[in-house]
């Protein structure tokens, strides 16, 4: 039976340069609803859970669209509020060749990003969650949205719902506003009891210590320890670990780090021909929490959040329209052949 999840966060509009050309190369933009958390919302809606955004969007045409599409894929948009203003935006460039992918945030002064904190009622918009999930790209925004996180993870905390974080660094939204991000970081990972970061975002809140280790992997089990001793309501960390070979052929892996110490790793695994790699680490979280939420050992759970986010890679948009069946299939044959 699904779990009843919120997600917090800002709903976007991407506007995305066709064919790979470079932005306004032609005068033609491709459009995608998506954002980091929304995202989120919908892998578990499709994966069947009860899933809400909470939020606050722009009251007019683009607002209105972009709330349903995210009812078309099964997420619940009565926690959003509609306010004057306007929609976030982003541009997307996809690389090509040698030539990498390129993003530029159009988000300042948006609805969300201006909405105060004290708008949201966090004890109603909570009311019967079983699992509260923020991003740090919430944080980024601006102020307002950095309070309202902050304060939406102590009110989970308060109610007993399970509270789920992805540090989701973006130094280009944190520039705008705030060079001291790791205060607000620290705040939300606090609260958190489990954490898609890695070893980068430890050293961003916790500060860098001592000499790095040989691996990546051993990087981020040394970082989790030290996360494990700071936040002790955090139980597990998550992160995926991915090696790029063209814009078109990446590996990735993945790793999961237990309070109680135990580590499961999955060593990476070829994603070629990639369509779409915007959402990746959406789903991959989503997958993760999934698994965690339906009761999979860790084990499973990062098997399942690994293949999530390899099939996000072969669907345009940012939104990972795969279900249940079709994840477990790649975790359990890895078949790719056709399904007749």
């Amino acid at each position: 039976m699904g779990k009843r999840i919120l997600c917090f966060g800002e709903l976007l509009l991407r506007l995305g340069a066709p064919d790979r050309e470079l932005l306004l190369q032609s005068h033609r933009l491709q459009v995608h609803i998506g954002g980091a958390e929304a995202n989120v919302a919908v892998s578990l809606a499709r994966f069947g859970h009860d899933s809400a955004l909470a939020g606050t969007v722009a009251d007019n045409a683009l607002g209105a669209a972009a709330l349903g599409e995210l009812r078309r894929h099964g997420v619940d948009v009565s926690r959003i509020r509609r306010s004057g203003g306007r929609m976030g935006l982003y541009f997307f460039a996809a690389g090509a060749g040698v030539r990498p992918s390129d993003v530029v945030y159009d988000r300042a002064g948006s609805a969300f990003a201006l909405a105060p904190a004290a708008d949201y009622d966090w004890p109603t918009l909570l009311a019967g969650t079983d699992c509260l999930h923020v991003s740090g790209v919430t944080a980024a925004v601006g102020p307002h949205s950095a309070e309202a996180a902050t304060e939406a993870v102590r009110a989970a905390r308060a109610a007993g719902a399970l509270v789920s974080f992805d540090g989701n660094f973006r130094p280009k939204l944190w520039a705008t506003w705030n060079n001291r991000p790791a205060p607000l970081l620290h705040a939300l990972l606090a609260e958190a009891d489990i954490a898609f970061i890695d070893h980068r975002d430890v050293d961003l809140v916790l500060g860098a210590e001592g000499a790095p280790a040989d691996t990546s992997v051993e990087r981020t089990r040394a970082a989790a320890e030290r996360a494990f001793a700071a936040f002790p309501h955090l139980q597990r960390i998550a992160c995926t670990q991915r090696e790029v070979h063209s814009v078109d052929a990446h590996t990735l892996g993945a790793l999961l780090v237990h309070r109680t110490g135990q580590v499961h790793h999955i060593a990476p695994q070829p994603v070629d021909g990639i369509v779409d790699r915007i959402g990746g680490g959406d789903a991959f979280t989503a997958g993760v929490l999934h698994g965690v939420l339906s009761g999979m050992d860790d084990g499973r759970a990062l098997a399942f959040g690994l293949a999530a986010a390899r099939l996000k890679h072969s669907v345009p948009g940012d939104f990972n329209l795969v279900g249940v069946d079709d994840v477990a299939a790649l975790v359990d044959s890895g078949r790719l052949d056709v399904r007749r």
